[in-house]
């Protein structure tokens, strides 16, 4: 279901920028969009870290084979040379397994993060091995789906500011930061919009 912002948000967005008014105009009636699964979109986030989404689909497509279904109890009884034979790091393997454990055991309670602001779920997030800052990102756009998350260490979001913005040349943090400001208080709706200008496909996690 399209987020019930969305038609807000791109109007906001095209009046205020003409790069987004070109990308909101260029991929109509597609929208960001959750898949509803706290173990998958997590799972999937940890999988996609410091990698391309190529890469990452490749990985998570020979996962999905291999075990059936992505599924937390799935991973706790693969074997760790099984999970590594589907392309994932030592380390990713290890932080899996402590998502997987973390879900068997009730401790990923989205309906009580729903009442939180963001910077307390990126927090609670980051208690769990693995996650960081960009993964706890990735969650609450692509499950929470809240309207103004700006994912500074996102590589995709960098190089598609660099690419519209600077003549492909990658701009300081703070000059960012401040581009960003004028996306408010729809940063989630312009970063999705500007990986679309990398890859049509939306990503979902």
């Amino acid at each position: 279901m399209k987020p019930a912002y969305w038609e807000q948000a791109c109007t906001t967005l095209a009046a205020a920028d003409p790069v987004l008014a070109d990308l909101i105009a260029r991929y109509p009636g597609i929208s960001l969009r959750s898949r509803g699964d706290v173990f998958h979109t997590l799972a999937r986030s940890i999988v996609g870290q410091q990698i391309s989404v190529k890469a990452a689909d490749s990985v998570w497509g020979r996962l999905e084979s291999t075990l059936g279904a992505v599924e937390s109890e799935r991973v706790l009884n693969a074997g760790v040379d099984t999970l590594r034979s589907c392309g994932l790091s030592a380390r990713k393997v290890e932080y899996l397994g402590d998502l997987a454990a973390h879900h068997q055991a009730g401790k990923l309670d989205a309906e009580v993060w729903r009442q939180w602001d963001d910077d307390a779920v990126i927090a609670e997030l980051c208690t769990i091995r693995g996650i960081g800052r960009w993964t706890a990102e990735m969650f609450l756009i692509f499950y929470l789906m809240r309207p103004d998350v700006f994912p500074l260490d996102d590589i995709g979001l960098l190089k598609a500011i660099a690419l519209h913005y600077h003549g492909q040349e990658r701009l300081p943090r703070k000059a960012i930061t401040t581009l960003g400001e004028a996306w408010r208080p729809w940063r989630s709706v312009a970063t999705w919009y500007l990986w679309r200008s990398l890859d049509p496909l939306p990503v979902e996690y």
